[in-house]
Formats: structure tokens, C-alpha cells, sequence
């Protein structure tokens, strides 16, 4: 599998609210999260760290809507654009944000997830 088609694979089952199942499926063993933001979790890397640091996000928030747009793709990484409409359960805030993904692929699996998203 490409990158190409990796991508259009992915954002699928992102847009189908298939986000854990994606990152079973697309996610290297070895794979490095990193995030836009000081603390424990702005680099993870292996699928126990990243699905850890997922679980904690899902735990934590009440999602009211999440977009995904179409991929971008340049040679092996690709580019996606979140729209996401969320409650944090720690402040009760409801926050509307945008957000990019800039996934690494090789080898037909994702070795790289940077996120990228206002920190202020």
C-alpha cells in the first residue's frame, strides 16, 4: 500500500468515527507521536504510548463533532485537517478547534503522527 492510497484508507475510517481501528490498523509498532505541548504526553512513541495517550484524550473530552478533511500527500507523508467540537471533562469547557495531522509513512504503515494546533 502506498502512501497514497494509505491515506485515503485512513481519513475513511476517520470520517466513519473508526479513529482506535485506524491506529490499529495504519500505526507501526514503533511509531513517535508528538504533540504540540510541554507535559508527559508531547512525545510518545510505540503503539502502548500512543494508544495510552489516545485513551486518556477520549477519557477526557465529549466529542460533539469531529471533521476530517481530504488528505494532502507529498512523497511519504501526508497532511489532515481536523475540525473538532469537544467538551474537557477537566474544565468543562467546551472548546471549538482546528487542528493538522502530518503522518509519516513507511513501509505501508504510519512511523510518525505531528500534530500541530494553536497552544496559547
Amino acid at each position: 500500500m502506498d502512501t497514497a492510497q494509505l491515506a485515503t484508507a485512513f481519513t475513511a475510517m476517520l470520517r466513519a468515527g473508526q479513529h482506535v481501528e485506524a491506529a490499529g490498523r495504519f500505526n507501526a509498532p514503533d511509531i513517535v507521536s508528538l504533540e504540540a505541548m510541554p507535559g508527559d504526553m508531547a512525545i510518545c512513541r510505540g503503539t502502548a504510548a500512543v494508544k495510552a495517550k489516545s485513551d486518556w484524550w477520549y477519557d477526557n473530552h465529549t466529542i460533539h463533532s469531529f471533521e476530517t478533511g481530504d488528505a494532502l500527500v507529498n512523497g511519504d507523508q501526508f497532511l489532515l485537517r481536523f475540525v473538532i467540537d469537544v467538551t474537557r471533562l477537566y474544565t468543562g469547557e467546551r472548546v471549538k478547534a482546528e487542528e493538522f495531522g502530518l503522518y509519516t509513512v513507511r513501509d505501508g504503515k504510519i512511523v510518525e503522527e505531528r500534530f500541530f494546533y494553536p497552544t496559547a
